[in-house]
């Protein structure tokens, strides 16, 4: 079989930031997903799945509700591992282009207080899994290293 396009990223040289992952035609709309790097693979711990989900509940929470792309968001969720996120939204995008919606998101989620949305046992498949306090901490993490003035080398994949 072919090795799928996200396996042929060399992952030793791959930095925290924001990616253009592939983009695909479905129907009469183009779907850009971004590969969200949160932490270096292989070389820093990988996130915990509370935190992960945390952000996870809080970033879609975030997106869907976004004034301006609400209704260009097909999906929010964890890479299986755990060093980041994918988002697809319908349009055709750059990396840069979304720097200052992820910003607010991680912003939001920093600054987040209260009860997570949808965690709840009628609302979530396993909503005892969650860290609050873990996923502020990342979040203000990658905004502090990575998001706040950041640089071509986190917004494109490394060559080979």
């Amino acid at each position: 079989m072919e090795k799928i396009t996200s396996f042929t990223i060399n992952h030793l040289k791959l930095l925290p930031g924001i990616y253009v992952s592939r983009k695909d035609q479905a129907g009469d709309a183009l779907i850009t997903t971004f590969d969200i790097r949160m932490t270096r693979p292989n070389f820093e711990p990988v996130m915990n799945t509370a935190e992960i989900h945390t952000i996870e509940h809080l970033g879609a929470t975030f997106l869907r509700n976004h004034e301006t792309y609400s209704e260009k968001v097909i999906y929010f969720g964890p890479m299986g591992c755990r060093t980041g996120f994918y988002l697809l939204l319908s349009g055709d995008y750059k990396s840069r282009d979304i720097v200052p919606l992820i910003t607010e998101m991680y912003e939001f989620i920093r600054d987040f207080e209260g009860e997570v949305p949808g965690a709840s046992a009628r609302d979530c498949g396993n909503y005892y899994d969650m860290n609050l306090n873990m996923a502020k901490y990342l979040a203000r993490k990658f905004l502090d290293t990575v998001l706040y003035g950041i640089e071509d080398e986190h917004l494109l994949y490394p060559e080979s």
